[in-house]
């Protein structure tokens, strides 16, 4: 890893451990200063605001594994024999799972209490746009390979996380229920989900 790629990592890691245990307000860019060391010029140079570096703290896991699972799920779907089916299921599964996690969950109340500070609610909004282009795209190939019909990929990739998220996510961001969804129970509710998509999205016939 290059120094600034390794600076910049530093400061996200020391952000999202003091905007998770104090909140926005209560994090100032001096103290993540005082974590990383440098100075605040050092902390402008990698993210152009507070605002700026808090979204990226409360979003850069999920980029990275958003688009990790959808190259997955392109790779399958490359591979000869793969299912689309399968595919899309093997991908709502191990979405749903990620999005019901404990620290997933809490990183998203905060990103929703903190949306109308100035500001920030539209960061979140071009950042969740970025990281779905990811999920178009392989929604794209398999429109391409025929396995869903030809449609707006971009429109799709939005029915399928609503349609996963259906189930499990409103109770979870509610804090309305004792316990994180198992297994089973993410693996059953992506299997209904992407039932329904498919159901919307399947090719024609003749």
């Amino acid at each position: 890893m290059k120094k600034r790629d390794a600076k910049r990592q530093a400061i996200l890691e020391a952000a999202n451990r003091l905007f998770r245990s104090q909140g926005f307000d209560g994090t100032s860019v001096s103290q993540i200063t005082t974590e990383v060391g440098g100075s605040k010029a050092t902390i402008y140079s990698h993210f152009p605001s507070k605002e700026n570096l808090f979204v990226e703290c409360m979003t850069a896991t999920v980029d990275d594994y958003i688009a990790g699972i959808s190259a997955q799920g392109a790779a399958e779907l490359a591979s000869s024999g793969a299912d689309a089916a399968e595919v899309l299921r093997h991908y709502g599964t191990s979405y749903l799972g990620f999005v019901c996690s404990p620290d997933v969950v809490a990183a998203r109340r905060l990103m929703i209490a903190e949306a109308p500070r100035a500001g920030i609610g539209r960061h979140f909004l071009a950042k969740i746009a970025s990281m779905r282009a990811h999920v178009v795209a392989f929604l794209s190939r398999l429109m391409a390979a025929g396995a869903l019909r030809p449609d707006d990929a971009r429109l799709a990739a939005e029915h399928l996380r609503a349609l996963l998220e259906a189930e499990l996510l409103e109770p979870l961001l509610l804090d309305a229920r004792d316990d994180s969804p198992g297994d089973a129970e993410i693996a059953l509710a992506a299997d209904r989900a992407i039932t329904a998509f498919l159901r919307a999205y399947a090719p024609s016939k003749g």
